[in-house]
């Protein structure tokens, strides 16, 4: 990258397990800038309500979250020895759990939760606002940078992300079906997209890659061409 570069602010956006983390994992990697996994700190939140009964199916008990949010605290670090990004709740590694298909069923509902999000946004804000960052997300491009330099959103089929969300829940032993895997996906799109506060949208200004039929190489060429242009 030229130096002027080195300060961009990055936003990708797009639906659930389209791969958005992966592509900025690697972008972040390629321009050697900070990567801000968005949505692990929503799934943190959500696991936090979940290990406190705070949730119960897709009720989220508002007053008890409320009293307890200015307890959560998120970090992130970088595992040089198994080259991975681990999320930290409360001063423990939760990256595993965070993953599984409980916390992804429970975390649209829990994340719509204005204040949640308030909270989160100022974080997310907060971490990027030096710049050389790339951030993956919802709503990274339209609420929480809207005038990023750059600005992807990332999508592909519903069977495609399925298939690849159940494949990576079955090689980590996890005992699901594609279907539930499917449905999951579906319940999350509709709720992201259909939420009061932040929903799911692409940027006016966003650049659309559809990831269905690319290799996760290609899909990294397609985006730094983008970022050097």
């Amino acid at each position: 990258m030229a130096e002027q570069n080195n300060n961009l602010v990055i936003a990708i956006d797009g639906h659930s397990s389209c791969g958005k983390s992966t592509a900025a994992k690697q972008l972040a990697k390629k321009l050697n800038y900070t990567y801000i996994d968005s949505g692990a700190m929503y799934r943190a939140v959500t696991l936090f309500s979940i290990q406190n009964n705070l949730v119960n199916g897709d009720v989220v008990d508002i007053d008890g979250l409320k009293n307890s949010i200015d307890n959560i605290k998120i970090h992130f670090t970088f595992d040089e020895e198994n080259q991975r990004y681990l999320t930290w709740l409360n001063n423990v590694i939760v990256e595993d759990e965070i993953r599984t298909i409980e916390v992804s069923d429970k975390v649209s509902p829990v994340s719509k939760i204005g204040f949640v999000r308030s909270k989160l946004v100022k974080l997310q804000q907060d971490l990027g606002k030096t710049g050389g960052i790339v951030m993956d997300g919802r709503d990274i491009g339209t609420v929480v940078f809207p005038n990023a330099d750059v600005k992807i959103f990332m999508t592909a089929s519903v069977d495609v992300r399925a298939k690849r969300r159940f494949d990576e829940l079955i090689a980590k032993g996890d005992k699901v079906s594609f279907n539930e895997v499917e449905k999951n996906i579906a319940k999350r799109d509709y709720i992201d997209q259909n939420r009061e506060i932040a929903p799911l949208k692409q940027a006016d200004d966003a650049i659309v890659i559809d990831n269905s039929f690319l290799t996760r190489e290609e899909q990294l060429q397609k985006i730094l061409n983008i970022v050097n242009n």
